[in-house]
This record gives structure tokens, sequence and C-alpha cells, in this order.
């Protein structure tokens, strides 16, 4: 296992604007905040997400589509930096009207309604690429 120490700088309240992308939404306030590595919770609802898995024999992810209305019930996520940008790894768990859940890594999704808590890091933290897993990960 590897880990570090990381020591907060600064935490943030912040309400997503609606029709806005759940994911650039974060990536650019941190970006005018000048946060390069922060650990964020949020809820919500978006109007459409598109949602990726993460195929670990073939290294490889899947895109699935949702058009349709979904609360955000549960998201968490990290900012690093990824080729000089700050790069939001977004997870969600979204339920339908039904009460039927769904979850992965939230590409893209359109705001209908976001808050996210978020807390900075003083030490960037940057994504590199993992031979292992094929993934570009941070520490």
């Amino acid at each position: 296992m590897n880990s570090r120490e990381v020591v907060t700088s600064r935490e943030f309240l912040a309400s997503l604007d609606h029709g806005a992308d759940w994911r650039e939404e974060i990536e650019e306030f941190a970006d005018r905040e000048g946060v390069e590595s922060a650990w964020f919770v949020g809820m919500g609802a978006v109007q459409d997400a598109e949602v990726w898995y993460y195929d670990q024999t073939d290294q490889e992810y899947s895109s699935v589509a949702f058009d349709e209305p979904l609360e955000v019930a549960s998201c968490v996520g990290n900012v690093a930096l990824l080729d000089g940008e700050p790069f939001a790894h977004t997870h969600a768990v979204l339920s339908r009207e039904s009460g039927q859940s769904l979850a992965g890594h939230l590409d893209a999704g359109t705001v209908f309604a976001g808050e996210v808590y978020l807390r900075a890091f003083e030490e960037p933290l940057t994504r590199e690429h993992d031979e292992v897993t094929d993934l570009d990960l941070w520490l």
C-alpha cells in the first residue's frame, strides 16, 4: 500500500450551475480556485448521464448513456492534476424514478441541481500511468 499524509488547506461548498456538466463544473471550479488536489462529495440530480465501467481484464472503459432524469444519491471523488490540469475523478450512485440504482464512474451528466463539498489539500496530487492497471492513478 502506498500512502501519504495530506494537509487540508481550504474547504468549499458549491452549488453547481443548472445545465452545466457535473464533472466539468468541479474541474472548472478547482482551476479557478487554484486547487490542484482535493476530495469531494456531492448530491443532487442530473438530466442525463454517461457512466463508465472499467473492465479489469480488457483494461478498457465501456460507456453507458442514460437519457433520463436521475437523482445523484451519492457522489464521491478526488481532484488531481492530469496533464497539468485539474481532473475530477468522479464516481456516483444514481437512482431512477423506480428507485433502481445505477453506479460507476460518472464521466458526464447535465446538472439539474447539484451541491458539492470540496476539501482541498496543500500539496498537489498528480496522476501518472500505472502499468499494472493501465490507469492514470495518483500518489
